[in-house]
């Protein structure tokens, strides 16, 4: 049988766009209105400190993938530094963090679609997940280059928005919200109208607005030059934070005041519909819906390969291994796919409520990858002080900067369990890591077995 491996076909181009598609989604186009109905314009800060608190676990990814040739994931940095038992769990983790916040754009696209036509979610959710998988079935290019357009159709509408949104407060445009002006940030309540409550039970929609910040690690194997791409991706993140989230959030803030926006809809949409341009509201939906459609691309792509990997590693089924003729881990995709479509099963059964249950389940599992993260690069720095030290790409502030964003990761559960919107997803959660416990129990149990039986 021919032996196939992935192939090495996404360039610079596609790393770049990819990294920005991984950061500018669903939680940003549609999860903001969330976000920005409980904490008011101080969203801007929610999105501000996570953000760099990101930036600061990417330049540690970076570190650490960099450190080693041989790494092509973070199940192998995991196995490194925490063991075995560590990287089935993060593997694992990481699929079902992806299954979730794919599910999350699933969803977004049947609300999307309900704006021009109002049949049920599940249906253009389904429809959506039945087009990407036959399109990731091809190859790896196609991936990149479907990526690569998709992030430029987000990064045209954000700067089209900043560029209205900065020409509107020049003139003092008045739209039937008001005037376009810069107090609108804090005529409404001030910065925090909410208080502080408001404003810290923002974070988890915020947190889910970064999820896919790492996607870069999951395309680590497949870049042609990982020495200069992934540096490269990861040193552009803050400037993208400050332009796409934090400048976006601001204008949106300075058209629409904030209490003319709720979680029922994309924030993006409603502002253009106040500008009274023609169409333009139906245009950005558009926009956002192909955002949506991005993620959900991403997102098959990653579990994709994650399933692949953990089956090389022998900690998942050997079916996964298998590739196609086009170099594609097919059988993971269709399994990642099948669990998938849940997404569109649940915005049949609980329409109003599947988004919110779906991204805080993904932004729990994210957190604990994201922390993974950190403890390993502690650990790295500690006992493997002459890769440290030979690094091009040391992180910066370690590992005091580490210690920070874990205990603002803790105070972000703490936060999730207090909040009643949040709760029963945090409550449900563990039940997910105790599951794959017993199971790497048993698969344990199952190979020293087969390890009597060999010596016998």
């Amino acid at each position: 049988m021919e032996h196939r491996e992935l192939k090495r076909d996404l360039s610079n181009r596609h790393v770049q766009l990819i990294a920005i598609g991984g950061t500018i989604g669903t939680g940003l186009f549609l999860g903001s209105g969330k976000a920005i109905e409980l904490a008011g314009p101080s969203i801007i800060f929610a999105y501000l400190i996570v953000g760099i608190a990101l930036f600061f676990v990417m330049r540690a990814l970076g570190e650490l993938l960099l450190s080693k040739a041989g790494y092509q994931s973070l199940t192998d940095i995991a196995e490194e530094y925490l063991g075995a038992w560590a990287s089935f769990v993060t593997g694992w983790t990481y699929w079902f963090c992806w299954i979730m916040t794919v599910m999350a754009d699933v969803i977004a696209v049947g609300v999307y679609v309900n704006y021009w036509f109002h049949i049920p979610q599940w249906i253009p959710a389904l429809f959506c997940v039945i087009i990407l998988l036959g399109l990731n079935l091809l190859t790896v290019k196609l991936f990149g280059e479907l990526e690569f357009w998709f992030a430029l159709i987000k990064v045209m509408t954000i700067l089209a928005l900043i560029g209205v949104g900065a020409v509107l407060l020049l003139i003092g445009f008045k739209t039937d919200a008001g005037a376009v002006t810069v107090t609108n940030l804090w005529e409404h309540g001030g910065l925090f109208p909410n208080g502080v409550s408001g404003f810290l039970l923002s974070f988890q929609m915020v947190i889910f607005a970064y999820v896919g910040v790492e996607l870069v690690a999951v395309s680590a194997a497949e870049t042609s030059d990982p020495k200069k791409n992934i540096p490269s991706a990861i040193n552009k993140i803050p400037l993208r934070i400050l332009f796409f989230y934090v400048g976006a959030l601001i204008v949106l803030l300075c058209i629409n005041p904030w209490t003319g926006l709720n979680a029922a809809e994309s924030p993006f949409v409603k502002t253009f519909s106040l500008i009274g341009i023609p169409l333009a509201a139906g245009i950005i939906n558009f926009v956002v819906l192909t955002s949506a459609a991005s993620a959900c691309n991403s997102g098959m792509f990653s579990t994709s390969r994650i399933l692949y990997n953990l089956s090389k590693t022998n900690q998942g089924p050997s079916l996964f291994a298998k590739l196609n003729k086009n170099h594609v881990p097919s059988n993971g995709l269709f399994i990642s796919t099948l669990v998938i479509s849940a997404g569109a099963l649940l915005s049949k059964l609980l329409p109003e409520q599947a988004f919110g249950i779906v991204t805080t389940i993904s932004a729990i599992c994210f957190i604990s990858v994201w922390g993974v993260i950190l403890i390993c690069h502690l650990k790295y720095k500690k006992t493997r002080r002459d890769l440290h030290l030979k690094s091009t790409f040391k992180a910066p502030l370690t590992p005091f900067i580490n210690y920070v964003v874990l205990t603002m990761f803790a105070v972000i559960l703490v936060i999730m369990l207090v909040s009643e919107a949040t709760r029963p997803a945090l409550l449900l959660t563990p039940l997910w890591f105790i599951l794959l416990f017993v199971l790497y129990r048993l698969r344990r149990k199952k190979e020293k077995l087969q390890g009597l039986r060999h010596q016998s």
